[in-house]
């Protein structure tokens, strides 16, 4: 019978360990995939998207029109809406992985000399860039 993964019938000994914002940031430095957070219109709303750091800050694409366009769109001058943004790597052979939690505000981009491909396809021509306010991480070790 196989267990699912993260069973607590599996672990015998578990670290955690807390990472640095400097830690976190050269983890996620790289790009790939992540996942934003936000209260979205319709409920806490969490999307998978490809990003990459520029400026210290986390770029990605997204669709005009789309969630992220309209729920994260105030049209009030100097409000920001914060969200959050997460990136996890799991390594099950190894019996480890970490996770890097971003937070802060979110700003439309017209548009960015970053090379950052969208996660789903069609045109997602507006650009959002996390501006990181709190960086948390940590990194489970099971033995």
């Amino acid at each position: 019978m196989s267990e699912a993964p993260g069973n607590p019938m599996t672990r015998h000994h578990e670290g955690l360990e807390e990472l640095d914002e400097k830690e976190c940031l050269r983890l996620i430095s790289p790009g790939g995939i992540g996942r934003v957070a936000f209260s979205g219109s319709h409920g806490p709303t969490v999307l998978p998207v490809n990003y990459r750091m520029q400026d210290g800050a986390i770029v990605f694409r997204t669709r005009y029109g789309g969630a992220m366009d309209e729920d994260l769109r105030t049209g009030l001058e100097g409000l920001e809406i914060k969200i959050a943004f997460e990136v996890d790597q799991i390594d099950e052979a190894k019996h480890e992985g970490r996770s890097v939690l971003v937070q802060g505000p979110a700003h439309h981009m017209a548009e960015s000399d970053v090379d950052v491909q969208p996660w789903a396809g069609g045109e997602r021509d507006l650009y959002v860039r996390i501006i990181p306010s709190r960086i948390t991480g940590r990194r489970i070790h099971v033995l």
